[in-house]
């Protein structure tokens, strides 16, 4: 009868809810986290460098990292990926009188001449070819300036807000928008970016091409001058890059016992210190290699207690995450925290597999990775309809009866 009462009651009174509130708990480990630059790091050549997980995004390590900066031919990293992304590789390129005029370094390419896109992308990756980067760019977007636009569009998907493309070579140049620039952060997650697609990674690994314009008059041999291909097993791509106001720039990744990092260093010495962007780098991927390791964070077999379901025709529900792998470099300092948004009451009705929280994974203050938190199943609101048939069962009434009264 005490549960009859309570039913009749909840018809004749409003229903005060009772709100649901999250449930933070946190685990930690190597607290002692420190910002302190390493020792090896602090001799670093560059205005502006970083190291970053390219599995990832996390950086691992930055010396003025969001410095808007010129970055030379680094910048033909990102029309490379355009081209391979919006072109066919058997295309047929027509030269202009535009692309044919660009200065030193250069191809040599003239006006009415017709080549394939592949030729012309392994020209200006292994070579850094200014002439062939602009016939790529005309081929692709119409013109320098759309294909800029494309750049600068492709930018902001990745996440690069402090980067303006105004050339599709690294020429230094201004527009409306601003100087050609970007940060050694920008350009170390364009690169990270890069590294998903197969065809970039064969072109910027190749050491040697030799090809012929279409109509089989010319020959050329092209030799790669990325030379962290020679210094280190592990070394994926790369490109350099030099200009008066960019001085020597450099973009590259390497991959090692599954561990993929990305480096960028601008402003990297002038004449004649053409060398010091390879020590940069060399310091930036051997500080990663010693001092990080894939390591499984996961929480596996974490439990959660039943949600209470206010109005509900079930006292509680359970709560359920899915399990899954989640290896990520970590560094001896870095602090992992596990950050669990977990209501402990909900309001009817609750329906299954429903979404009401969440699990954070977070490394050193960054949101690695976010878990949802679900419902294992379903609950009915308690209403006018349910509570009258539980009190016409309660007086023994048929079944057959009831049905026939509710239908």
């Amino acid at each position: 009868m005490k549960r009859i009462a309570i039913m009749l009651l909840l018809i004749l009174t409003f229903v005060i809810p009772l709100k649901a509130y999250a449930k933070d708990e946190a685990t930690g480990e190597n607290t002692n986290q420190t910002t302190e630059t390493p020792e090896e790091l602090k001799k670093l050549y560059a205005l502006s460098a970083v190291l970053m997980d390219a599995d990832t995004g996390r950086i691992l390590y930055e010396k003025n990292g969001q410095d808007e900066l010129p970055m030379a031919s680094t910048t033909k990293i990102m029309t490379c990926i355009l081209a391979l992304e919006n072109g066919s590789l058997e295309d047929e390129v027509t030269i202009s009188a535009y692309a044919a005029s660009m200065p030193d370094v250069q191809l040599n390419i003239r006006q009415g001449e017709r080549y394939r896109l592949l030729d012309l992308l392994y020209s200006m990756m292994l070579e850094s070819h200014n002439d062939s980067s602009v016939a790529v760019a005309e081929h692709i977007g119409g013109s320098v300036e759309a294909f800029a636009k494309m750049m600068n569009q492709k930018a902001r998907d990745l996440g690069c807000y402090q980067t303006h493309f105004v050339t599709p070579n690294g020429l230094d140049a201004e527009d409306e928008g601003g100087r050609h620039s970007t940060t050694a952060e920008d350009l170390a997650r364009i690169m990270s970016y890069c590294l998903k697609n197969e065809k970039f990674l064969e072109i910027t690994g190749t050491q040697n091409y030799s090809f012929q314009d279409l109509d089989k008059k010319r020959s050329f041999s092209c030799y790669n001058h990325n030379a962290l291909l020679s210094m280190m097993e592990s070394a994926l791509t790369g490109k350099t890059g030099f200009t008066g106001m960019a001085g020597y720039c450099y973009v590259g990744a390497v991959r090692a016992d599954g561990r993929t990092f990305t480096a960028a260093v601008l402003g990297c010495g002038w004449p004649p210190h053409k060398t010091y962007k390879w020590s940069d780098i060399r310091k930036l991927v051997d500080y990663g290699m010693r001092n990080y390791e894939v390591k499984d964070i996961f929480e596996y077999g974490r439990q959660f207690e039943n949600a209470a379901v206010v109005n509900g025709r079930s006292d509680e529900v359970g709560l359920v995450m899915e399990e899954e792998e989640l290896s990520l470099l970590i560094g001896e300092k870095d602090q992992v925290e596990v950050v669990y948004d977990v209501p402990q009451s909900l309001e009817a009705p609750v329906y299954e597999h429903q979404n009401v929280g969440s699990v954070r994974y977070i490394v050193s203050g960054e949101v690695m990775k976010v878990y949802p938190v679900y419902t294992a199943g379903g609950v009915e609101k308690v209403d006018y309809l349910y509570c009258l048939r539980q009190i016409l069962e309660k007086f023994c009434l048929g079944v057959d009866v009831i049905d026939l009264w509710f239908q």
